[in-house]
């Protein structure tokens, strides 16, 4: 996880995961790409490269106003990010394009390792359609998404919790939490099923250890929790251990089944208080 990417619409939540990046290059010796995307109107000609094309030229003027700005505090956050964290290198990237296809086509062309963004913290109906940027790029990225929603001054993770039912799909989460581990040597991985009733505790303290010894998994804990749903019973957990930092499997799916079967991952990552890494599965 040494190529960050943070995107940015400078709220203060985009702030607090450009705070967890910073932080995360300066352990793993990586570097940092700081995204803002200018949603800019077809009337405005905008050229690929950021410069005004022949058009309207009260939208022109317009839009070029809203560059220099948009520069003009890019600039005052790679300054920051100077004075904090002097040894990670960080590259700025303004493009005009939409959100959702512009993100992925840098974390295609960039190789991207590690998505950061901001996410409101407990979204309500008024501020959905801010957070639905981010919850389409978890959905579509191919690398893993991680979301913050409060200050992270000193990131430090010393209880991180997996949270899956341990089929063989979880394995592809393997690589990552290895990773996190490497980050975070004197973390605590929590791997942790929840389970509707006790009944259901002991097949899944088996399939825990099983997958623990199959990956040869150190410095853990197996953990079952009982709830009545997965996706409240996951942040209740985390809550409990301290967690400074959950993982989850995500699966990407269309728009349209989207509306109709929600992702426990996605409504945990949007709404639990904890940072929360997706990986696709």
């Amino acid at each position: 996880m040494k190529n960050l990417l943070v995107p940015t619409d400078f709220s203060p939540e985009a702030h607090y995961a450009f705070e967890a990046a910073l932080q995360l290059a300066h352990r793993s010796g990586g570097h940092v790409t700081l995204l803002h995307v200018v949603d800019a109107p077809p009337a405005a000609g905008i050229a690929t490269s950021g410069g005004m094309m022949a058009g309207d030229g009260l939208n022109n003027v317009y839009m070029l106003k809203l560059l220099q700005a948009t520069k003009r505090r890019m600039h005052e956050w790679m300054a920051e990010a100077r004075s904090v964290m002097p040894d990670v290198p960080v590259r700025d990237l303004v493009v005009t394009a939409e959100f959702e296809p512009a993100v992925l086509e840098i974390i295609r062309e960039h190789h991207i390792e590690l998505v950061v963004m901001g996410v409101h913290e407990h979204t309500s109906w008024t501020r959905f359609f801010l957070d639905s940027h981010t919850e389409r790029v978890m959905r579509a990225a191919p690398c893993p998404v991680l979301t913050i929603k409060q200050p992270a001054p000193d990131f430090q993770v010393q209880h991180l919790v997996f949270a899956s039912d341990f089929t063989a799909e979880a394995d592809r989460a393997v690589p990552g939490l290895k990773q996190l581990q490497a980050l975070f040597p004197e973390a605590t991985l929590h791997l942790l099923d929840v389970v509707p009733s006790a009944d259901r505790h002991g097949a899944a303290l088996h399939d825990i250890e099983d997958f623990a010894r199959r990956h040869q998994l150190t410095h853990y804990e197996a953990e079952v929790f009982d709830a009545p749903r997965v996706s409240t019973g996951i942040p209740r957990f985390a809550e409990l251990a301290h967690a400074d930092l959950v993982v989850m499997l995500t699966h990407g799916r269309s728009t349209l089944s989207h509306l109709f079967q929600s992702s426990t991952s996605e409504a945990v990552a949007l709404h639990a208080p904890q940072p929360v890494m997706t990986v696709h599965a």
